[in-house]
Protein backbone atom coordinates (compact mmCIF):
# COMPACT_ATOMS: atom_id res chain seq x y z
CA UNK A 1 0.00 0.00 0.00
CA UNK A 2 1.35 3.45 -0.69
CA UNK A 3 -1.01 5.80 1.11
CA UNK A 4 -1.63 9.37 0.18
CA UNK A 5 -0.79 10.83 3.32
CA UNK A 6 1.80 9.50 5.78
CA UNK A 7 3.19 11.73 9.24
CA UNK A 8 6.92 10.95 9.68
CA UNK A 9 6.94 10.88 13.35
CA UNK A 10 10.35 10.14 14.54
CA UNK A 11 12.64 9.41 18.21
CA UNK A 12 12.57 13.53 18.56
CA UNK A 13 9.14 13.37 18.62
CA UNK A 14 8.71 11.35 21.25
CA UNK A 15 11.50 12.56 23.40
CA UNK A 16 9.98 16.05 23.81
CA UNK A 17 6.52 14.36 24.21
CA UNK A 18 7.64 12.48 27.11
CA UNK A 19 9.56 15.66 28.68
CA UNK A 20 5.60 17.34 28.61
CA UNK A 21 4.19 14.26 30.04
CA UNK A 22 7.50 14.11 32.93
CA UNK A 23 7.40 18.04 33.95
CA UNK A 24 3.28 18.04 34.65
CA UNK A 25 2.33 20.90 32.49
CA UNK A 26 0.17 19.33 30.06
CA UNK A 27 -1.84 22.66 28.54
CA UNK A 28 -0.37 25.53 26.92
CA UNK A 29 3.05 26.39 28.64
CA UNK A 30 6.74 27.17 27.31
CA UNK A 31 6.89 24.31 24.88
CA UNK A 32 4.12 26.39 23.10
CA UNK A 33 5.91 29.74 23.62
CA UNK A 34 8.93 28.02 21.94
CA UNK A 35 7.74 26.87 18.96
CA UNK A 36 5.18 30.48 18.64
CA UNK A 37 8.91 31.61 18.35
CA UNK A 38 10.41 29.20 15.98
CA UNK A 39 7.57 29.33 13.74
CA UNK A 40 7.49 33.21 13.54
CA UNK A 41 11.00 32.93 13.01
CA UNK A 42 10.69 30.12 9.47
CA UNK A 43 8.13 32.65 8.25
CA UNK A 44 10.01 36.05 8.94
CA UNK A 45 6.98 37.60 10.61
CA UNK A 46 7.16 38.94 14.32
CA UNK A 47 4.62 36.99 16.03
CA UNK A 48 3.20 33.59 15.65
CA UNK A 49 0.12 32.15 17.97
CA UNK A 50 -0.56 29.02 18.32
CA UNK A 51 -3.87 27.59 18.42
CA UNK A 52 -5.48 24.22 18.50
CA UNK A 53 -6.50 23.81 14.63
CA UNK A 54 -6.35 25.27 11.10
CA UNK A 55 -10.10 26.36 11.35
CA UNK A 56 -9.33 27.99 14.84
CA UNK A 57 -6.81 29.35 13.43
CA UNK A 58 -8.71 31.40 10.34
CA UNK A 59 -11.39 32.04 13.06
CA UNK A 60 -9.07 33.93 15.12
CA UNK A 61 -7.20 35.86 12.13
CA UNK A 62 -10.83 36.92 11.15
CA UNK A 63 -12.00 38.07 14.16
CA UNK A 64 -8.57 39.88 14.86
CA UNK A 65 -9.63 41.99 11.20
CA UNK A 66 -12.83 42.75 12.68
CA UNK A 67 -15.14 40.73 10.30
CA UNK A 68 -18.86 40.69 12.05
CA UNK A 69 -21.86 40.18 11.50
CA UNK A 70 -22.85 41.12 8.17
CA UNK A 71 -19.45 41.95 6.46
CA UNK A 72 -18.54 40.32 3.59
CA UNK A 73 -15.24 38.29 2.78
CA UNK A 74 -14.31 37.57 -0.25
CA UNK A 75 -12.74 33.86 -1.16
CA UNK A 76 -12.36 30.78 -3.38
CA UNK A 77 -15.50 27.92 -3.78
CA UNK A 78 -12.08 25.75 -4.51
CA UNK A 79 -11.52 25.01 -0.91
CA UNK A 80 -11.69 22.84 2.01
CA UNK A 81 -15.35 24.11 4.15
CA UNK A 82 -13.16 25.77 6.78
CA UNK A 83 -12.60 28.01 4.81
CA UNK A 84 -15.48 29.06 5.13
CA UNK A 85 -17.11 27.72 7.89
CA UNK A 86 -15.73 30.86 10.33
CA UNK A 87 -16.68 33.39 8.26
CA UNK A 88 -20.20 31.81 8.97
CA UNK A 89 -19.24 31.63 12.49
CA UNK A 90 -18.71 35.63 12.76
CA UNK A 91 -21.80 36.03 10.96
CA UNK A 92 -20.71 37.22 7.93
CA UNK A 93 -21.15 36.33 4.21
CA UNK A 94 -18.89 34.71 1.90
CA UNK A 95 -18.04 35.80 -1.30
CA UNK A 96 -16.96 33.45 -3.54
CA UNK A 97 -14.90 34.16 -6.71
CA UNK A 98 -13.84 31.66 -9.13
CA UNK A 99 -10.29 30.34 -9.68
CA UNK A 100 -7.50 30.28 -12.19
CA UNK A 101 -7.27 27.10 -13.96
CA UNK A 102 -3.65 26.30 -13.58
CA UNK A 103 -3.11 26.99 -10.08
CA UNK A 104 -6.37 26.68 -8.50
CA UNK A 105 -6.26 29.53 -6.56
CA UNK A 106 -8.33 32.46 -6.41
CA UNK A 107 -8.49 34.22 -10.01
CA UNK A 108 -7.00 38.01 -9.16
CA UNK A 109 -8.90 39.43 -12.57
CA UNK A 110 -12.10 38.46 -11.12
CA UNK A 111 -12.46 39.89 -7.60
CA UNK A 112 -12.52 43.52 -7.83
CA UNK A 113 -15.98 42.99 -9.57
CA UNK A 114 -17.38 41.00 -5.89
CA UNK A 115 -16.00 44.15 -3.78
CA UNK A 116 -18.95 46.20 -1.95
CA UNK A 117 -19.42 48.98 0.37
CA UNK A 118 -19.67 45.57 2.88
CA UNK A 119 -16.31 43.95 1.77
CA UNK A 120 -14.16 43.38 5.19
CA UNK A 121 -11.35 40.84 4.05
CA UNK A 122 -9.99 39.24 0.92
CA UNK A 123 -9.03 35.55 2.03
CA UNK A 124 -7.20 33.81 -0.84
CA UNK A 125 -6.32 30.56 -0.29
CA UNK A 126 -2.40 29.07 -1.19
CA UNK A 127 -3.88 25.94 -2.14
CA UNK A 128 -2.10 22.23 -2.39
CA UNK A 129 1.03 24.14 -1.45
CA UNK A 130 1.25 27.35 -3.86
CA UNK A 131 1.42 30.54 -2.48
CA UNK A 132 -1.85 32.73 -4.17
CA UNK A 133 -1.28 35.63 -6.65
CA UNK A 134 0.02 37.87 -4.29
CA UNK A 135 1.18 41.05 -6.15
CA UNK A 136 -1.97 41.89 -7.87
CA UNK A 137 -4.47 40.48 -4.72
CA UNK A 138 -2.35 42.98 -2.61
CA UNK A 139 -2.68 45.72 -5.10
CA UNK A 140 -6.62 45.38 -4.85
CA UNK A 141 -6.69 45.47 -1.22
CA UNK A 142 -4.71 48.44 -0.86
CA UNK A 143 -6.65 50.46 -3.18
CA UNK A 144 -10.16 49.44 -1.76
CA UNK A 145 -8.45 49.57 2.20
CA UNK A 146 -9.10 45.94 2.72
CA UNK A 147 -7.38 43.14 4.62
CA UNK A 148 -6.01 40.29 3.41
CA UNK A 149 -6.10 36.82 5.66
CA UNK A 150 -3.71 34.53 4.17
CA UNK A 151 -5.34 30.87 4.06
CA UNK A 152 -2.02 29.40 4.16
CA UNK A 153 -3.35 25.86 5.95
CA UNK A 154 -1.81 23.95 3.47
CA UNK A 155 1.29 25.96 2.30
CA UNK A 156 3.53 26.07 5.32
CA UNK A 157 7.22 26.92 4.05
CA UNK A 158 6.36 28.14 0.63
CA UNK A 159 6.97 31.55 -0.53
CA UNK A 160 6.03 34.23 -3.40
CA UNK A 161 9.05 36.14 -4.61
CA UNK A 162 10.93 35.44 -1.31
CA UNK A 163 8.70 36.47 0.98
CA UNK A 164 7.32 33.13 2.87
CA UNK A 165 3.45 32.10 3.38
CA UNK A 166 2.26 33.42 6.44
CA UNK A 167 3.82 37.02 5.75
CA UNK A 168 1.76 37.17 2.46
CA UNK A 169 -1.35 38.84 4.51
CA UNK A 170 -2.08 41.42 6.99
CA UNK A 171 -2.47 37.74 8.68
CA UNK A 172 -2.33 34.06 7.89
CA UNK A 173 -3.73 31.34 9.34
CA UNK A 174 -1.56 27.42 9.14
CA UNK A 175 -3.48 23.75 9.84
CA UNK A 176 -0.95 21.05 11.66
CA UNK A 177 -3.05 18.64 11.15
CA UNK A 178 -1.93 15.14 10.72
CA UNK A 179 -1.67 14.85 6.69
CA UNK A 180 0.01 18.42 6.74
CA UNK A 181 3.43 18.96 5.34
CA UNK A 182 4.59 20.09 9.40
CA UNK A 183 1.95 18.33 12.08
CA UNK A 184 1.34 18.04 15.64
CA UNK A 185 -1.85 16.13 15.08
CA UNK A 186 -4.28 18.80 15.15
CA UNK A 187 -2.93 22.39 15.85
CA UNK A 188 -3.07 25.45 14.09
CA UNK A 189 -0.81 28.65 14.11
CA UNK A 190 -1.50 32.67 12.92
CA UNK A 191 1.17 34.91 11.81
CA UNK A 192 0.92 38.60 11.73
CA UNK A 193 3.48 41.43 11.98
CA UNK A 194 0.56 43.24 13.38
CA UNK A 195 1.36 43.76 17.18
CA UNK A 196 -2.82 44.39 17.85
CA UNK A 197 -3.47 41.66 15.80
CA UNK A 198 -1.33 39.72 18.24
CA UNK A 199 -2.63 40.47 21.10
CA UNK A 200 -6.40 40.31 19.78
CA UNK A 201 -5.30 36.96 19.12
CA UNK A 202 -3.81 35.46 22.75
CA UNK A 203 -7.18 36.75 24.17
CA UNK A 204 -9.49 35.31 21.40
CA UNK A 205 -7.71 31.60 21.83
CA UNK A 206 -8.40 32.16 25.94
CA UNK A 207 -11.88 33.12 25.88
CA UNK A 208 -10.97 36.50 25.87
CA UNK A 209 -8.91 37.20 28.69
CA UNK A 210 -5.25 38.47 29.24
CA UNK A 211 -2.94 35.56 29.40
CA UNK A 212 -1.58 38.42 32.03
CA UNK A 213 -4.48 38.77 34.30
CA UNK A 214 -6.65 35.75 34.34
CA UNK A 215 -10.74 36.01 34.84
CA UNK A 216 -10.49 39.94 33.31
CA UNK A 217 -12.84 39.13 29.86
CA UNK A 218 -11.72 41.65 27.36
CA UNK A 219 -13.96 40.45 25.04
CA UNK A 220 -15.99 36.76 23.59
CA UNK A 221 -13.29 33.99 23.27
CA UNK A 222 -12.72 30.28 22.90
CA UNK A 223 -11.17 27.59 24.27
CA UNK A 224 -8.41 27.61 21.08
CA UNK A 225 -4.91 26.57 23.28
CA UNK A 226 -2.92 24.61 21.96
CA UNK A 227 -2.01 21.88 24.27
CA UNK A 228 2.65 21.43 25.17
CA UNK A 229 2.39 17.71 24.06
CA UNK A 230 0.53 18.83 20.43
CA UNK A 231 3.59 21.28 20.65
CA UNK A 232 6.29 19.14 21.32
CA UNK A 233 5.44 17.09 18.48
CA UNK A 234 5.15 20.32 16.58
CA UNK A 235 9.03 21.42 17.49
CA UNK A 236 10.56 18.34 16.06
CA UNK A 237 8.55 18.62 13.09
CA UNK A 238 9.76 21.89 12.20
CA UNK A 239 13.09 20.99 13.15
CA UNK A 240 12.77 18.67 9.86
CA UNK A 241 10.65 21.08 7.74
CA UNK A 242 13.67 21.86 5.00
CA UNK A 243 14.08 17.90 4.94
CA UNK A 244 10.32 17.31 4.10
CA UNK A 245 10.11 20.29 2.20
CA UNK A 246 12.88 19.25 -0.21
CA UNK A 247 11.57 15.69 -0.03
CA UNK A 248 8.08 17.08 -1.62
CA UNK A 249 9.62 18.99 -4.14
CA UNK A 250 12.16 15.90 -5.63
CA UNK A 251 8.84 13.77 -5.63
CA UNK A 252 7.20 16.23 -7.26
CA UNK A 253 9.86 16.95 -10.52
CA UNK A 254 10.28 13.50 -10.70
CA UNK A 255 6.34 12.92 -11.30
CA UNK A 256 6.23 15.64 -13.81
CA UNK A 257 9.15 14.41 -15.63
CA UNK A 258 7.78 10.84 -15.47
CA UNK A 259 4.39 11.79 -16.65
CA UNK A 260 5.33 15.09 -18.89
CA UNK A 261 4.20 12.70 -22.54
CA UNK A 262 0.89 11.45 -20.77
CA UNK A 263 -1.41 13.72 -22.77
CA UNK A 264 -4.29 12.96 -20.97
CA UNK A 265 -2.77 14.14 -17.82
CA UNK A 266 -1.78 17.88 -16.96
CA UNK A 267 0.78 17.66 -14.05
CA UNK A 268 0.57 20.67 -11.81
CA UNK A 269 1.97 24.17 -13.23
CA UNK A 270 3.92 25.94 -10.62
CA UNK A 271 4.24 29.96 -10.94
CA UNK A 272 7.31 31.12 -11.60
CA UNK A 273 9.02 33.20 -8.19
CA UNK A 274 6.94 30.97 -6.13
CA UNK A 275 8.13 28.09 -4.00
CA UNK A 276 5.78 25.12 -4.06
CA UNK A 277 5.56 23.00 -1.13
CA UNK A 278 3.42 20.49 -2.81
CA UNK A 279 1.29 19.52 0.29
CA UNK A 280 -0.95 17.53 -2.39
CA UNK A 281 1.00 16.91 -5.80
CA UNK A 282 -2.33 17.10 -7.65
CA UNK A 283 -3.23 16.35 -11.31
CA UNK A 284 -6.37 17.27 -13.79
CA UNK A 285 -7.35 14.23 -16.35
CA UNK A 286 -10.36 13.67 -18.53
CA UNK A 287 -10.30 10.07 -17.29
CA UNK A 288 -9.78 10.26 -13.15
CA UNK A 289 -12.34 6.88 -12.95
CA UNK A 290 -9.78 4.90 -14.86
CA UNK A 291 -6.75 5.77 -12.91
CA UNK A 292 -8.29 5.29 -9.46
CA UNK A 293 -9.88 2.18 -10.71
CA UNK A 294 -5.99 0.87 -11.54
CA UNK A 295 -5.07 2.37 -8.22
CA UNK A 296 -7.34 0.72 -5.80
CA UNK A 297 -6.53 -2.44 -7.66
CA UNK A 298 -2.31 -1.85 -6.71
CA UNK A 299 -2.89 -0.59 -3.05
CA UNK A 300 -2.07 3.65 -4.45
CA UNK A 301 -3.45 6.12 -2.24
CA UNK A 302 -5.58 8.74 -3.85
CA UNK A 303 -7.19 11.91 -2.63
CA UNK A 304 -9.69 14.35 -4.63
CA UNK A 305 -9.33 17.38 -3.57
CA UNK A 306 -12.09 18.86 -3.99
CA UNK A 307 -14.60 16.60 -5.51
CA UNK A 308 -17.89 19.60 -5.00
CA UNK A 309 -16.86 23.39 -4.68
CA UNK A 310 -18.09 25.08 -1.34
CA UNK A 311 -21.13 27.26 -3.09
CA UNK A 312 -23.53 23.96 -4.24
CA UNK A 313 -23.53 22.56 -0.76
CA UNK A 314 -26.61 23.41 0.91
CA UNK A 315 -25.25 25.41 3.47
CA UNK A 316 -24.59 28.19 1.29
CA UNK A 317 -27.56 28.33 -0.91
CA UNK A 318 -29.29 31.33 1.63
CA UNK A 319 -26.77 33.04 -0.31
CA UNK A 320 -28.35 32.11 -3.87
CA UNK A 321 -25.45 30.80 -5.17
CA UNK A 322 -26.11 27.92 -8.09
CA UNK A 323 -24.79 26.05 -10.30
CA UNK A 324 -22.49 27.23 -13.62
CA UNK A 325 -22.07 30.08 -10.76
CA UNK A 326 -17.88 29.45 -11.03
CA UNK A 327 -17.64 27.23 -13.66
CA UNK A 328 -14.06 27.26 -13.26
CA UNK A 329 -13.88 25.82 -10.48
CA UNK A 330 -16.69 23.41 -11.06
CA UNK A 331 -14.79 22.00 -14.07
CA UNK A 332 -11.71 21.48 -12.19
CA UNK A 333 -13.52 19.70 -9.31
CA UNK A 334 -14.36 17.15 -12.15
CA UNK A 335 -10.72 17.04 -13.32
CA UNK A 336 -8.46 16.71 -10.04
CA UNK A 337 -6.66 13.51 -8.86
CA UNK A 338 -3.63 14.20 -6.15
CA UNK A 339 -1.08 11.38 -6.11
CA UNK A 340 0.77 10.52 -3.30
CA UNK A 341 3.60 12.98 -2.62
CA UNK A 342 4.84 13.26 1.01
CA UNK A 343 8.46 12.39 2.26
CA UNK A 344 7.86 8.69 2.69
CA UNK A 345 7.18 8.34 -0.80
CA UNK A 346 10.10 6.34 -2.80
CA UNK A 347 11.86 6.43 -6.35
CA UNK A 348 10.20 3.15 -6.36
CA UNK A 349 6.88 3.94 -5.03
CA UNK A 350 6.81 6.85 -7.93
CA UNK A 351 8.05 4.39 -11.08
CA UNK A 352 4.71 2.04 -9.87
CA UNK A 353 2.31 5.06 -9.95
CA UNK A 354 3.67 6.44 -13.39
CA UNK A 355 3.79 2.62 -14.66
CA UNK A 356 0.50 2.34 -13.30
CA UNK A 357 -0.96 5.06 -14.94
CA UNK A 358 0.87 4.36 -18.23
CA UNK A 359 -0.74 1.13 -18.34
CA UNK A 360 -4.30 3.06 -18.13
CA UNK A 361 -3.66 4.52 -21.23
CA UNK A 362 -1.00 2.21 -22.73
CA UNK A 363 1.33 4.25 -22.99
Amino acid sequence: MIPIAKPLIGENEKQLVNEVLNSGMLAQGSKVKLLEEKFASLCNVKYAVAVNSGTAAIHAALNACGVGLGDEVITTPFTFIATASPILMLGAIPVFVDIDENTFNIDPKKIEEKITEKTKVIMPVSLFGQPYDYKPIKEIADKHNLKIVEDACQSVNASFDGIKSGALGDISAFSLYATKNMTCGEGGMVTTNNADYADNLKKFRHHGQSEEARYNYHSLGYNYRMSDLHAAIALAQIGRIEEFTEKRIENAKMFTEKLKNIKEITTPYVVPNVKHVFHQYTIKTDHRDKIIEAFKKKGIGFGIFYPKPLHLFPLFSKFRYKERDFPVAEKIANQVLSLPVHPGVSKENIDEIVSTIEEVFKC
